[in-house]
């Protein structure tokens, strides 16, 4: 664990499971954040996380297919996590709860190197992957490639009940659901760093993320009509086929100049985000009885999003430092479905619930300032951003277009007091946005089966956040002490919203909610128990509070959680690694109920055979208690939804080495403030 003034730095590269799993088991390592069954991150409690790569954002993070991509897309290509829970105004003010970002293992080594991997576990799990390099000194060429192969099953069972208001009873709904999922991924990087001369490099790459599920879905839904006497039965099954395709470009010219930290670096990157879903599902009506129903639905999605940037760092008189900055993001985003339903499979007529095009776009214009500079023992980071956001969204065919264009100014302030060669204290303050997602603008009411309906909200108004810290660090030899206290107000947050449309039929959409406080009590220790055992642990204790008087409750509603989590690794021998690591979730509230606790508890061994070939044996979810359970609790509604995931595994594998290997960045290119973090 390494602490800048800005920034938390985790290395994972140890981490056994990082190297069979995937980013998402890597992240359920790290202090401050959490991942579901699901492959959803949250940071402190808060959903609404940027995550980046190397200190950019990457299109794969974004939309529904995020947790999907965090689950497939390999860890051990992974330097460390850098948590930026108050990031400076140096960054985009994008997620209320702060920025993840992933750092990517780099070898500056002269010559060349590279790794072979592969693992195979449980349940016709499998993965494999290739990375190199060459550097002859002014040219590096770099690349990885990976395949996995995934089986996944998901249970969900749901009761929901609702209040008949003429007899005073909860009626019921009662679903199960089991799908059956193959899911097969690629991901591809090349890299080409030139260095012209000793103060200029020229950076080209790109990322490629293919990913392929294919599942096979079955739905037993029940009604209870007035009385309590069962109304309906319906069957449904469902085979879903699923490509998506992320591809991330990026150029930049970095020039260095006199003085320490002085650069100039100007950016252009471009992603595309291209998605096709394929879906044919039969309803088969078992009360009352009825004719067969079959419906096919077709998907077609993309995003295309181009960023340009251009910082300056120059220091300063009395050991300063300025930065400076412009960013524009473009995005031209379009989803296209279209749904046909009848019951003669030959012959099916156009079904309007499922046939839409929405149009999203959106410019950002952005300029930020910081200036740092230490005070004798003290050190201040002082920040300005300042964006102006033109956003545009229609469905294709409706003259009816909703803008939404607003200005922004977001502050950032970070202090770091030192104390004497050990302890040291901290504050920060930023102010934080969360902008709407394209779908939760989305008008169109979708069908997403006979009960259930969604609808997204063109009048949705971003979440705006005043974000505060105070810690303290004591740092003695390899051991290291930190603690947090934080506090986040927020208005206008962007809340997942069930509403009862009558007759057993429930619509989800998205609402801004008035105001919501959330608060706790961060713990950090790491270091050695013995010569040969080291030891990572954290906990939260967090508060958090919301106004939900719009959704039928009366003034606030507040919930207290705890959650930690343990890495113990043991050098048993110069070629025996032992590892144990788990974490455990305290319950978590929502607008409308509350999230209960998840836990699990992981092991892992390595046996290193010679200097070159290393064997790796790695047992996930040892308990079987990974789930989820969200429940819903409001004055007339109630209900509970399970989810289990056949998390549980073993993976055996093995990892060979060749040519010169180092992990050590370039501290003169490095992300961040121009050097690695601060140790």
């Amino acid at each position: 664990m390494r602490t800048d003034i800005d920034r938390k730095s985790y290395g994972v590269a140890s981490d056994l499971q990082a190297t069979s799993g995937s980013i998402s088991d890597a992240l359920r390592n790290v202090p401050s954040v959490q991942v579901d069954v699901q492959g959803n991150v949250t940071l402190r409690g808060d959903s609404n996380v940027e995550i980046m790569i190397d200190g950019k954002p990457s299109g794969m993070f974004r939309g529904e297919g995020k947790g999907a991509a965090l689950q497939g897309l390999p860890a051990d290509q992974i330097e460390r996590v850098e948590v930026l829970t108050n990031p400076s105004a140096a960054f985009n003010p994008e997620g209320s709860a702060g920025v993840i970002n992933l750092v990517t293992k780099k070898n500056r080594r002269l010559g060349n190197s590279g790794s072979v991997r592969a693992n195979v576990g449980s349940n016709e799990r499998w993965n494999a992957g290739v990375s190199g390099s060459r550097n002859d000194g002014k040219l590096t060429l770099s690349g990885d490639l990976s395949f996995r192969h995934d089986t996944q099953k998901l249970e969900q069972i749901s009761l929901r009940q609702r209040l008949d208001t003429a007899s005073g009873q909860f009626l019921e709904n009662r679903a199960d659901f089991v799908a059956t999922n193959r899911v097969d991924m690629v991901f591809a990087r090349a890299g080409v760093d030139y260095d012209p001369d000793a103060k200029t490099r020229i950076t080209a790459g790109v990322h490629v993320h293919a990913f392929r599920p294919r599942s096979n879905n079955f739905d037993h839904i029940e009604y209870d009509g007035p009385g309590g006497a069962l109304a309906r039965v319906l069957d449904r099954v469902t085979g879903f086929e699923q490509e998506r395709a992320n591809i991330d470009t990026d150029l930049s010219w970095r020039r260095k100049f006199d003085g320490e930290e002085h650069e100039l670096v100007v950016e252009l990157g471009r992603t595309w985000n291209l998605e096709d879903r394929d879906r044919g599902t039969t309803n088969f009506a078992r009360r009352p009885a009825a004719a067969d129903l079959f419906e096919t639905v077709a998907f077609d999605g993309e995003q295309v999003q181009t960023d340009f940037e251009v910082d300056y760092t120059r220091p300063m008189p009395g050991e300063a430092k300025l930065k400076l900055g412009y960013d524009l993001q473009i995005d031209d985003n379009l989803y296209d479905s279209r749904g046909r339903r009848g019951a003669n499979p030959a012959i099916l007529p156009v079904a309007a619930p499922f046939t839409y095009a929405f149009l999203f776009d959106q410019m950002i214009n952005a300029a930020y300032l910081t200036y740092q500079r230490p005070f004798g023992d003290l050190t201040v980071l002082a920040g300005l951003r300042v964006e102006d956001v033109r956003i545009e969204v229609n469905l294709r065919g409706d003259p009816v277009r909703t803008e939404n264009n607003y200005t922004g100014v977001y502050p950032s302030l970070h202090l770091s007091q030192r104390l004497d060669d050990k302890r040291q204290l901290t504050a920060g303050y930023s102010r934080r946005i969360q902008r709407p997602r394209p779908d939760d603008l989305n008008p169109f009411l979708i069908e997403q089966d006979p009960f259930n309906f969604r609808r997204g909200n063109p009048r949705l108004e971003p979440q705006e956040t005043d974000s505060f810290e105070l810690g303290y660090q004591h740092r003695d030899g390899g051991t290291t002490y930190l603690g947090t206290l934080y506090y986040r107000q927020s208005t206008k947050g962007v809340a997942d919203v069930v509403r009862d449309l009558g007759n057993g039929v429930y619509l989800s959409t998205r609402e801004n909610l008035r105001e919501s406080r959330a608060g706790g009590l961060e713990l950090v220790a790491n270091g050695r128990l013995t010569p040969k055992i080291t030891y990572n642990i954290s906990g939260n204790a967090a508060w958090n509070e919301l106004d939900a008087s719009q959704l039928g409750f009366t003034g606030t509603r507040s919930g207290y959680s705890l959650s930690g989590r343990g890495n113990l690794s043991w050098q048993v021998t110069a070629n025996d690694f032992l590892q144990v690591n788990g974490f455990a979730n305290g319950s978590r509230l929502t607008p409308q109920g509350h999230e209960k606790g998840f836990a699990m508890l992981n092991l892992g061994y390595r046996r290193k055979l010679n200097d070159r070939l290393s064997a790796v044996l790695t047992v996930q979810d040892v308990l079987g208690s990974f789930r989820q359970i969200e429940v819903l609790d409001t004055p007339i509604l109630r209900g509970q939804t399970e989810r289990k995931f056949n998390q549980r595994g073993v993976f055996v594998g093995f990892n060979w080495t060749f040519g010169r290997q180092s992990q050590r960045r370039d501290p003169a290119f490095d992300f961040g403030s121009g050097g690695p973090p601060a140790t």
